[in-house]
C-alpha cells in the first residue's frame, strides 16, 4: 500500500510509521520537519499543512491509495488537506478521540451516541474535543464513505506525549506513599498504540468506512491493575493510598489534569464503551497490560519524555503530601 501519513514523527503517528514499514508498504510522511527524523526508506514531504500553498507544492502530483491523519489543531487545516487530496488517495483515515462525544457518555454507548457541535472551518488551534469533532466532519465532507474515523480513549506505549501514562511511572517508580484515585476496580479502558496502528493500517488497506471506537473490550482492565503493574514493571517501592472521588474533589485535585486517567464516578462513562464494532473489524487488544506497561517504560528510560510532552498534567508533589498528611 502507498501511505501517506500526516505528521508521522510524533506518538501515534510515529508508530503507524514504524508498523507501516514492517508491513512493507511504500510510505511518505508529510509534517514541518522539527520534531524528528523520519525512518531510513520514508519519503519526507516538508510543510506546514496550515499553509494551503505550502502544502500544495509538498504534495505536489503525487498519489497515494489512502492518508492517515492524527492532526490535534485547527480543524481548517484537516479541511485544506483533504480539499487537496480527494482526488489523490482512495481512502481517509482520521484519528480522533471519544472526547467528541456529548456529555455524560450513557453507559455502554456505541458509536451512535451523540457527539458534541464542531466545525470544520474553525482556525483557531482551541478546545480539543471541538477540534477533534471539526476536523471529523471535514473529513466525512470530503471522503464520504471513504472515510475512517477512529476514536479511541486513553492510548499507551511507547513515544506517548500526553503526559499521562508517562507521569503515572515517573510518580510510581519514585515510590513512596501515592495518592491514587478512586477505587482500586475502577473500570479502565485503553488500547495499546501499537495494536491501534495496526487495525489503522489493515482497515485502511480494506478501505473500511465508518465510525469506530478503538480501546480494549469493557471489563479488560481496572486502575488498580494499571499501578500494580507499574509498580512491578519499575520494581518500585509505592505504597498505593486509596483515595474517594469525593475527597480528591474537595481537596481541588483536577480530574485528568492533576491525576492523568482518572475521571470520578467509574469513569464518567469513558471507560465502559461499547467498542463491539472495532473488535468485529478485526482490532486485537489481547495484548498483555504489562507488555504494555513494559514497552512503554523501557523507552521512557531509553529515550526520555518528548521535549514537547505536555508538562500541565500531575499532581503538584506538595499538594499531594498535604492529602496524604490529612489522610494519616
Amino acid at each position: 500500500m502507498r501511505v501517506l501519513v500526516l505528521g508521522g514523527t510524533r506518538f501515534v503517528g510515529r508508530s503507524i510509521v514504524e508498523a507501516a514499514l514492517a508491513r512493507g508498504d511504500k510510505v511518505s510522511v508529510l509534517n514541518r520537519g522539527v520534531s524528528r527524523p523520519a525512518p531510513e526508506g520514508v519519503d519526507t514531504l516538508i510543510a506546514d499543512r496550515t499553509d494551503p500553498r505550502a502544502l500544495g507544492d509538498a504534495i505536489g502530483e503525487r498519489e497515494w491509495d489512502a492518508v492517515i491523519d492524527t492532526w490535534t489543531g485547527a480543524p481548517r487545516a484537516v479541511r485544506d488537506s483533504c480539499a487537496l487530496l480527494a482526488g489523490r488517495v482512495g481512502h481517509y483515515g482520521y484519528v480522533s478521540s471519544r472526547v467528541v462525544y456529548d456529555k455524560p457518555i450513557p453507559a455502554g454507548a456505541d458509536e451512535s451516541a451523540p457527539a458534541i457541535d464542531g466545525d470544520p472551518d474553525d482556525e483557531a488551534d482551541g478546545f480539543y474535543p471541538t477540534a477533534k469533532r471539526g476536523s471529523e466532519i471535514a473529513v466525512l465532507r470530503a471522503f464520504e464513505d471513504r472515510a475512517l474515523l477512529a476514536r479511541p480513549g486513553p492510548v499507551f506505549g511507547r513515544y506517548e506525549d500526553v503526559g499521562s501514562l508517562t507521569w503515572w511511572l515517573r510518580r510510581i517508580q519514585r515510590g513512596g506513599r501515592v495518592l491514587a484515585p478512586g477505587d482500586p476496580s475502577d473500570p479502565l479502558q485503553y488500547v495499546d498504540v501499537r495494536d491501534f496502528s495496526t487495525w489503522m493500517l489493515d482497515a485502511t488497506e480494506r478501505r473500511l468506512p465508518g465510525t469506530f471506537n478503538t480501546l480494549c473490550r469493557p471489563g479488560s482492565h481496572t486502575m488498580g491493575e494499571l499501578l500494580d503493574t507499574m509498580r512491578r514493571v519499575t520494581r518500585s517501592d509505592a505504597e498505593l493510598v486509596w483515595v474517594a472521588d469525593d475527597v480528591l474533589l474537595s481537596a481541588g485535585i483536577r480530574p485528568y489534569l492533576d491525576l492523568p486517567l482518572w475521571l470520578p464516578g467509574k469513569g464518567g462513562g469513558m471507560h465502559d464503551a461499547d467498542v463491539s464494532a472495532a473488535h468485529d473489524a478485526g482490532l486485537d487488544t489481547s495484548r498483555p497490560l504489562d507488555d504494555t506497561v513494559a514497552d512503554a517504560w523501557s523507552w521512557l528510560r531509553r529515550e526520555g519524555e518528548p521535549p514537547w510532552q505536555d508538562t500541565s498534567r500531575g499532581l503538584d508533589r506538595s499538594l499531594e503530601q498535604r492529602v496524604l498528611d490529612r489522610l494519616g
